[in-house]
């Protein structure tokens, strides 16, 4: 679960609805797209304040940042039907999100975080002509690691059984001494308790079982004709990090790893991470953006 290092949003940045062909849809808009506009997906359990520190120095380097909640996530609403959660639904919900942020053009840079990186492949895969580039940051080929499908499918059977309260009461008492929420100061803490009470219990069920059996495709993202970048920390709990290198040099993408950062590089490490993002995202205006080198921020 990202844990935002701040909840206040830096100046200029507005928290509205983005109102799209498929409904409206909670974002925390900010900059100018001088540069370009990025659409930033947030993963499993988590939400559009997982950018929050990313929002300001993206928005001095140019570029326009939207951060949103998906259907059923935190202040998106969605209904209480597991088929409404499925990937391709979610991944039509990415389009018209591009679309509405003026991606007719094929403008809008695009990241999906962990669960996110899927859903945004997903849409890239059906279709990248509303998108400049690709980055997925802490998420892999295909389905999660051993250890965290037995998590993920502890965390749908309780679902199944208890109320979220109860839910979120269990995986506290999982949680490692270091990972206590005393760690993340009160305003966070609370702010996870918040979100994880207003998520769709429907939808983590659903994406859960997405981790689970998420196939390899990035033979068929290879072939799409899109600038990539693939993203992560130097350790990482869903996706082994050497998973990750593969996967990039299939893709033939740039690979950036943030030192000091593990699975939310930007939550963990926000100026290096943003400074890596800022420098793909221009590469790519320069048309310069893809097989652009492995490296280190």
């Amino acid at each position: 679960m990202s844990k935002p290092p701040t909840l206040t949003l830096p100046p200029g940045a507005r928290a509205y609805r983005l109102r799209t062909a498929r409904g409206g849809f909670a974002v925390h808009d900010a900059g100018e797209p001088r540069a370009g506009t990025a659409l930033l997906v947030p993963g499993f359990t988590g939400s559009k304040e997982d950018f929050i520190a990313l929002l300001a120095p993206l928005a001095r380097a140019g570029f326009r940042v939207v951060a949103v909640d998906g259907r059923g996530q935190y202040e998106t609403e969605g209904p209480r039907e597991l088929d409404a959660y499925a990937q391709d639904e979610l991944a039509l919900d990415v389009l018209a999100q591009a679309e509405a942020l003026g991606g007719g053009g094929g403008g809008v840079h695009l990241l999906g975080h962990s669960l996110g990186g899927l859903i945004a492949r997903a849409a890239v895969l059906r279709d990248a002509a509303p998108f400049r580039s690709l980055t997925i940051m802490s998420s892999g080929p295909a389905a999660i690691t051993r250890l965290q499908q037995e998590r993920t499918r502890m965390l749908i059977e309780a679902l199944a059984v208890l109320d979220m309260e109860s839910v979120w009461r269990a995986m506290r008492d999982l949680d490692p001494p270091e990972a206590a929420d005393e760690s993340t100061g009160t305003a966070v803490a609370e702010f996870l308790h918040r979100r994880w009470l207003a998520t769709v219990p429907e939808q983590l069920v659903a994406t859960g079982r997405q981790l689970l059996t998420e196939p390899d495709r990035v033979g068929e993202l290879a072939a799409v004709p899109l600038p990539k970048h693939v993203l992560s920390g130097e350790v990482d709990y869903a996706w082994p990090v050497p998973l990750m290198d593969e996967m990039a040099r299939r893709l033939d993408a740039r690979r950036t790893v943030v030192a000091g950062a593990e699975h939310s590089p930007g939550a963990e490490r926000p100026g290096e991470t943003a400074e890596a993002l800022a420098a793909f995202w221009h590469d790519c205006g320069d048309g310069a953006g893809d097989g652009a080198g492995t490296g280190s921020v």
